[in-house]
């Protein structure tokens, strides 16, 4: 069996309602020119169409599929990946990913990792149609018919009332974990602190002791900043804090995670087992949050959470996807994935295109038993379907 076509599927139809977008925090904020200028900024009367690209590999009668695949990585399939792989046995997933990682100097982050991740995926998918079972199936098996999700709220509004009464729903549609995301960094001064620091104790308050909360200040803090809200807030007993600092600040981050006793998580800005051995070595995480769609793909993710297992530290992957997470945590042992994140407002917007969503109900997703991942699209919603 030889691989016969790469190509890129560009989907395109009317644009479904927008997630609203509320402020949150990000690095550029740090200059004030670029930080955000409202509380609150709507996309959901934004008309027009979207688009999505899914990675289709062929090989002769069978194919794989996976998306929706980042635009950028898309490029680097049709203009890097393509010819390299045409001919490789699409059954040899770990040589095929360990070739197109030694093929380029430049494959071990960004967007040629995602590409990486994309094929990756997109094979896993394609030896589930040829074998007529769930990925999870070639993985070793489900441990069980559902996966607990944790409830990513990014487009939440954090306004006082609107929040509380979200999280209070949210636990009462059994979401046990939840996780927030600030509005506000250094750059906006002692109130903005105060600010981040009452979001917690309003959460808390509002959901009581039973729930379990997460904030994600996605890399637009520095070190003395993250300190002061943990010292302030953690009597408020957040779960943990995610991504306070750039990925590239590992000593400060691991001196942080030292003497905190809330826990520090990272990950998803982690390319490989390589840099997640390094912050897992250095202390610098207790939770570790790789993405199968960023670090590598299933094949990656999978040794990742070996990599953790040796550290004794869980794998709770980040959600910029659903399916392959999905996947690899219901075929691992709960010490060591013991749940998925979903982000609420936008993966039913990103996998618009897609007949059957997974989709939480009492905050557990139940399997498909479909075969590979189970993507298949929703014709009514496409109005033209581009090879690339």
């Amino acid at each position: 069996m030889k691989i016969t076509a790469v190509e890129i599927l560009r989907l395109r139809g009317p644009a479904p309602e927008r997630p609203s977008w509320y402020r949150q925090s990000r690095p550029l904020a740090h200059y004030p020119e670029h930080a955000p200028t409202s509380r609150w900024q709507s996309r959901s009367a934004h008309p027009g169409v979207q688009e999505a690209d899914y990675l289709q590999i062929r090989a002769g009668d069978h194919l794989g599929l996976y998306g929706p695949v980042d635009r950028p990585a898309s490029t680097v399939v049709t203009n890097e990946l393509r010819d390299f792989l045409i001919g490789k046995d699409p059954r040899a997933i770990a040589i095929v990913w360990d070739q197109m990682y030694r093929r380029d100097r430049h494959s071990r982050s960004s967007y040629p990792m995602m590409a990486i991740s994309a094929v990756d995926n997109a094979l896993w998918d394609l030896a589930g149609r040829l074998h007529g079972v769930p990925v999870y199936e070639l993985l070793g098996g489900p441990r069980a018919a559902t996966v607990e999700a944790y409830a990513s709220t990014l487009g939440t509004s954090l306004d006082e009332g609107a929040a509380e009464d979200r999280a209070r729903a949210l636990a009462d549609n059994g979401f046990a974990y939840q996780k927030w995301f600030f509005a506000y960094g250094p750059g906006d001064g002692p109130a903005g602190m105060t600010a981040n620091v009452d979001l917690a104790r309003r959460l808390r308050t509002a959901v009581g002791d039973d729930v379990e909360l997460m904030f994600d200040a996605f890399m637009s803090w520095n070190l003395p900043y993250a300190r002061e809200w943990l010292r302030r807030a953690g009597q408020f007993r957040p779960y943990w804090l995610e991504e306070p600092l750039p990925p590239d600040q590992l000593e400060a981050t691991a001196s942080l995670n030292r003497e905190s006793e809330v826990p520090i998580s990272a990950g998803e800005h982690l390319y490989g087992r390589w840099e997640a051995q390094r912050y897992l070595a250095a202390g610098a995480v207790s939770i570790l949050q790789s993405d199968p769609e960023w670090c590598g793909g299933v094949s990656e993710l999978v040794r990742i959470c070996t990599v953790g297992s040796l550290h004794g530290v869980p794998v709770i992957p980040h959600g910029h996807g659903i399916r392959a997470a999905l996947h690899v945590v219901a075929s691992q042992p709960p010490s060591i994935c013991p749940r998925v994140e979903y982000l609420l407002e936008f993966m039913p917007f990103k996998l618009h295109f897609e007949q059957v969503v997974p989709t939480p109900v009492d905050g557990r997703i139940t399997l498909g038993t479909e075969p590979g991942f189970g993507i298949a699209f929703d014709e009514s919603r496409i109005d033209d379907i581009r090879t690339l």
